[in-house]
């Protein structure tokens, strides 16, 4: 299956990230997960790297590649005892600057997009609220036009990087009555008037920044309106597959490397005189895993696949993300069984990886909403396109 979607090139990379991430991350993690700050140097480490502009054009910093980097970037990055961590670098990259690269002028380009691939400034991107949740055309914050300038009013949840942001890409309604059509996108600065973020307390990704953030009549100039006024709720759709596939294949990884950990204390662990990889019910049950994992993994990649021709993955992204998310809760629930009374330990890594996993199937959509789509593609043979040409 690696020849099929990965070259030797591909393989160098992964060698390359998985040395990077050894020296440098790694040391920090515990710090990190501690205090739930990531030290800023790390951003600009990654972007000297050119990790955060691997799918991003040339003209802006980036390295133009092809989205199977964006894969081994998302796997290795789940496997190093951290998705907190491993949040902040891919809602940075994969989120906010998708917006950036795609709606963003080029003045927003070049003093945001460009300074978020080398590593100098953070994003984070502002689209779910206290009462709105999955619902993105529920959304309250409101962005009323004055002159030459906007002003928002609102909040924010659940923001990744919202407290370590430089900039946000916020979803506010232009057009209130109009619903989803009147949802507009705007670049706001973290420095702007009128912003409070405060930042929460979460199960699991304890190094990353999660905040809840106010808007109180912040005022930003009219150019910081992303793309055309009304056509948020259309950009923030066109989005979601990719962001979809990027939670699958973080599930995956996860599980995956769950797996590998747990095979490997099943090597050394002795129990009524034998190594317990060679009792059957446990050896039976991990082979049930990887199997759903594997089938997990190869689907995700060729959604992946895909996307890179240009296919609308609407229905396979949502799939991917609903389907790898509960397998890889599973794995590591059962993982954490394989260890006994030092799976409940935190110097093991299962305990965390299991706290960590259970915010697959709640962020970027939840499980029964994207039951929910899915039911209306299969049974009520609704169809989607994309949203913007």
């Amino acid at each position: 299956m690696n020849s099929v979607y990965f070259t030797e090139e591909h393989q160098l990379f992964r060698a390359t990230l998985r040395d990077f991430l050894q020296k440098e991350v790694v040391p920090h993690i515990e710090k990190w997960e501690q205090t739930g700050t990531i030290e800023r140097f790390i951003w600009k480490k990654f972007g000297d790297m050119g990790f955060f502009g691997l799918t991003y054009p040339e003209a802006y910093g980036g390295m133009n590649l092809d989205l199977f980097y964006t894969v081994i970037f998302l796997e290795e990055l789940q496997k190093i005892k951290s998705a907190g961590f491993a949040a902040a670098m891919w809602a940075h990259s994969y989120l906010a600057m998708t917006h950036l690269n795609a709606e963003g002028d080029e003045r927003i380009k070049q003093n945001y997009l460009a300074p978020s691939i080398s590593g100098d400034k953070i994003g984070a991107l502002c689209i779910t609220e206290p009462f709105g949740g999955s619902d993105v055309a529920g959304m309250r914050t409101t962005a009323v036009k004055k002159g030459d300038k906007y002003v928002i009013n609102g909040s924010k949840t659940f923001i990744t990087n919202g407290v370590y942001a430089d900039y946000y890409v916020v979803a506010a309604k232009t057009q209130p009555e109009l619903g989803n059509k009147g949802i507009s996108i705007f670049l706001v600065d973290t420095t702007t008037e009128g912003i409070t973020a405060t930042k929460l307390d979460k199960l699991g990704w304890r190094a990353s920044d999660t905040a809840e953030i106010s808007f109180d009549n912040v005022q930003i100039p009219s150019n910081n309106l992303m793309g055309e006024e009304g056509k948020g709720f259309a950009y923030i759709m066109q989005h979601f597959a990719l962001e979809r596939l990027v939670m699958a294949v973080n599930a995956h990884a996860r599980a995956e490397y769950a797996i590998d950990y747990t095979v490997e204390y099943m090597s050394q662990r002795e129990a009524f005189g034998s190594t317990i990889n060679k009792f059957q019910a446990l050896r039976h049950t991990m082979v049930e895993h990887a199997t759903e994992v594997e089938h997990c993994k190869i689907f995700n990649y060729a959604a992946v696949n895909r996307l890179i021709k240009g296919e609308y993955v609407v229905k396979e992204a949502t799939m991917a993300k609903l389907k790898s998310t509960k397998v890889a809760d599973e794995t590591i629930y059962s993982c954490l069984q394989m260890l006994g009374g030092y799976g409940y330990m935190e110097e093991y890594p299962l305990a965390r990886l299991l706290r960590d996993s259970r915010l697959g199937p709640i962020g970027g959509g939840t499980s029964e909403i994207l039951k929910e789509i899915l039911s209306k593609m299969i049974i009520d043979n609704q169809s989607y396109k994309p949203a913007v040409k």
